[in-house]
């Protein structure tokens, strides 16, 4: 006997009534089979809509059932959804959950698991009502398992194997009715009814569920059939759709519209809907949005119930009390529509578009709220939401693209946010508020992307033209200045920066006081500022202060606290204190794990701010073990040439060189300094200063003179952008007095690190780490040029300040003991 499957999933319910098929079920298995290598062929069925690629897709996972491990059903006609739907497979495969990780980084794992072949390598994916090949082959794993995809669009043929499929045959018909009806009818019935009905499977299906229910003769049914042909022509039909599954599908809809018109109110309405499910919360009384033609229905519940159940005995829509869920099939959505007139369908259209809005959660930011937005993001599209003018909608539509942002989804959101300033820029203009705010948003998404001159470029025009038009002090308009600021950063604009967001905290301030949400985003984002410009310990108290206040309100969302959390543990370490600074990063980032997942793009950040901090508390193999994985992870995530990547390869230079290993850590600088110039140009601060590692590297591995070369270029750089005071030019310096001592210019490393010390004391104090290393540095020229009681009084303070400040065992500390200099690096934060 054969096995069930160990994994089957999603897969509908195999039709008791099927027959015939048998030529399509096995050219579909011979094809399928077709490339026993390991990477199999996709398969795709192809056909007009009705002709019963679904049921033949269904019949083949049951048949075969016992060939398969594991069997899983997408619906693929809202590619919005497939990953949803993907990520889904997480715990049939042991992976972490979606709700753990997030969409996106679920759905990669997912693939990558399913083409490893490991747990299983007998799988198989069916892709459902898949219409445009584009949009769903990037999510078509590629492995030893097979992939079956039903699509209308005959365009697939251009892309994978293709079979097409047709209507029945006559014979088919025939039975199929037949065993349907059992012996209600006869086989000149059948061929009467299989002729009116075109042999389209899914016609005879309603057909003959409509008979079965109604005990209705097969004469009675043509006649009506004939009867309501000659009215729906009238209609303008859509092509796809034969008329006589119109009219077949009509009878059920007109014996409600007699009796209980609010139930085909509610079932027109449904039509302007997506396919997938709609919360049954749309339609609850209190959704305030509601247009004119629902409003009477949604203000009785009595009357929306009776017209719920009516709809679902008839089997015109679906319900589903677990989810809370109820589901038109597209095929009567299409009728629906059709015969809908133009006038009819724009209202109804609205209705939806304002039910939609109605049922949003107030913040996107909020984690536990984005099952909500996920159930509404699957109508967006085929609601047509996006040609709504109503700003209330357009509010709607763009916090979904801030869903999608916040949880990682960076692609899917721009190209949303392209859609919507294309087509309202046409629609009313470019100044709109809802067009720049859109803008607004799609220059944030750029940031995410590391595209910070298209974000800045974009953002500088919005932002002036939404002072024009809101005013200075709008609140979109602070929140413009404060992504925009984000932008400067991107741009290595430190200072500009700091007083844009100096301006925009004090404008939050005025108008919803200092402990608003927006007013402390608003510190926080000033407190980045502070710390780009070497101001660590005032960021460091700015963050504190933002940190105790969100963890201690309800309602902040998970994202912003970890980032906010993130912050303060980095200017605790940039202000010096490692210790306390590895144990915050180290909450941080256990918090990401268990709230956001671990591959989220938040929480990732906060891995490599932990690996950085273990690093510099001299656990060296704690640290190697998170920045590997952590650089592994944003890889898979972005690719090497995102800013997040390049910064994880950075800090993954860093502790290998601290481990020892120098050919690895060379080779992982090298990579990375390559997209550095693409990424942020050739001045950058970050392009800069990330070429320390690299001279750094040089020196260790026996040239000094190519590192000196480097260094004096990094410092006359770096002394242009952000000033001679700045930690990553006294760093850069630090490092280029060690060239010179190994070059045994002992004069110039003297007169370097003199110089160094008093540029230290603008931003650091004698007991920060800069301090200590600069001074234990200098010790070692005053000795090789003579001043050596200067040398043994500076050795001897430096020594006891690093043991309170370090530790004795930290390695520094040791390197210093044994007579050894001290150098810097750098490890580029987030912008």
């Amino acid at each position: 006997m054969a096995q069930s499957p160990k994994i089957w999933e999603r897969v509908p319910k195999r039709n008791p009534n099927f027959t015939g098929r048998a030529d399509l079920l096995t050219a579909l298995r011979k094809s399928i089979n077709t490339v026993t290598a390991v990477v199999a062929q996709p398969q795709a069925l192809q056909g007009l809509g009705g002709v019963g690629k679904t049921q033949l897709a269904i019949e083949y996972a049951w048949q075969y059932r016992d060939h398969y491990d594991l069997v899983w059903w997408v619906s693929a006609d809202q590619p919005l959804l497939v990953p949803s739907v993907l990520a889904g497979m997480t715990q049939a495969l042991n992976l972490p959950p979606a709700s753990s990780t997030g969409v996106e980084q679920a759905t990669q794992s997912v693939l990558r698991t399913l083409e490893s072949g490991t747990p299983y390598r007998r799988w198989l994916v069916i892709f459902d009502n898949a219409e445009e090949p584009d949009y769903i082959k990037d999510f078509i794993p590629r492995g030893p398992g097979h992939v079956l995809i039903t699509s209308r669009n005959s365009r697939w043929s251009d892309h994978e194997p293709t079979i097409e499929v047709d209507v029945f045959r006559r014979e088919e018909s025939v039975a199929f009715l037949q065993r349907r009806l059992r012996t209600s009818i006869g086989e000149p019935e059948a061929d009467l009814l299989a002729d009116k009905l075109g042999d389209l499977p899914l016609a005879l299906e309603q057909a003959a569920a409509l008979l079965a229910r109604t005990l209705m003769s097969v004469d009675e049914y043509v006649a009506l059939l004939d009867e309501q042909t000659s009215r729906l022509l009238s209609l303008e039909k859509a092509p796809t759709y034969p008329q006589s599954m119109t009219a077949a599908w009509q009878l059920s809809v007109s014996q409600l519209e007699d009796r209980i018109p609010a139930a085909v109110e509610v079932l027109r309405c449904c039509a302007f809907f997506g396919p997938e499910p709609i919360p049954r919360d749309v339609f609850r009384r209190a959704n305030r949005a509601v247009g004119p033609r629902l409003a009477p229905i949604l203000s009785d519940p009595i009357e929306l119930t009776n017209a719920l159940s009516n709809l679902e005995r008839l089997a015109l829509v679906k319900v589903e009390p677990s989810t809370r869920t109820l589901q038109v099939h597209r095929l009567n959505q299409a009728l629906l529509r059709d015969e809908t007139s133009e006038k009819d369908r724009a209202e109804l259209r609205h209705e939806v578009h304002l039910l939609l809005t109605g049922t949003a959660p107030s913040d996107a930011d909020d984690t536990s709220r984005w099952p909500q937005f996920e159930e509404l993001a699957a109508h967006l599209e085929p609601s047509g939401l996006v040609e709504c003018t109503v700003p209330a909608v357009r509010q709607f539509a763009l916090k979904l693209v801030r869903y999608l942002y916040v949880r990682g989804s960076y692609r899917q959101a721009q190209a949303l946010l392209d859609e919507y300033i294309t087509k309202w820029t046409a629609a009313g203009g470019a100044l709109q508020p809802e067009v720049l705010m859109a803008q607004i948003q799609l220059g944030i998404v750029h940031l995410a992307l590391a595209r910070y001159t298209e974000a800045e470029e974009l953002m500088s025009q919005v932002v002036d033209q939404m002072a024009e038009t809101l005013g200075p002090e709008h609140p979109d308009t602070l929140w413009a200045k404060n992504s925009y600021a984000a932008a400067l950063r991107g741009r290595g604009e430190f200072l500009q920066a700091r007083e844009l967001d100096s301006e925009v905290r004090s404008g939050y301030n005025r108008l919803h006081g200092e402990d608003d949400t927006l007013s402390l985003q608003a510190r926080n984002n000033l407190a980045l500022d502070y710390a780009l410009t070497s101001e660590y310990k005032q960021a460091r108290d700015m963050l504190l202060d933002v940190y105790l206040y969100m963890s201690s309100v309800e309602g902040v969302g998970r994202r912003p606290l970890l980032q906010m959390w993130s912050n303060l543990s980095r200017a605790v370490r940039l202000s010096g204190q490692f210790q306390v600074a590895t144990d915050m990063a180290e909450e941080a980032y256990s918090y990401g794990v268990s709230h956001l997942g671990d591959d989220h793009p938040t929480t990732l950040s906060a891995a490599k701010d932990y690996a950085i901090a273990l690093r510099r508390s001299g656990r060296l193999a704690e640290a190697l073990t998170l920045m590997t994985d952590t650089h592994t992870r944003l890889h898979r995530l972005y690719d090497e040439g995102h800013a997040d990547t390049m910064a994880a390869a950075i800090g993954l230079c860093n502790v290998l060189r601290a481990h020892g290993d120098l050919e690895e850590a060379t080779a992982t600088a090298q990579r990375a300094l390559r997209h550095y110039p693409m990424i942020f140009g050739d001045d950058h601060p970050f392009t800069l200063a990330a070429r320390i590692n690299l001279a750094l590297l040089l020196r260790l591995n026996g040239d000094p003179a190519a590192a000196l070369e480097i260094d004096e270029q990094v410092l006359s750089g770096l002394t242009v952008r952000v000033g001679r005071d700045h930690d990553y030019a006294v760093s850069c310096a630090v490092n280029l007095q060690n060239d010179l001592a190994a070059l045994g210019r002992h004069e110039d490393a003297r007169r370097l690190g003199e110089e160094n010390q008093r540029w230290i004391r603008t931003h650091f104090d004698e007991d920060h780490y800069i301090s200590l290393v600069c001074a234990a540095n200098l010790s070692h020229d005053l000795r090789a040029t003579g001043a050596e009681a200067e040398a043994d009084r500076l050795l001897s303070e430096v020594k006891q300040r690093f043991d309170t400040v370090m530790g004795r065992e930290h390695p520094d500390a040791l390197a210093m003991m044994a007579g050894e200099r001290i150098n810097c690096d750098f490890d580029p934060p987030p912008i």
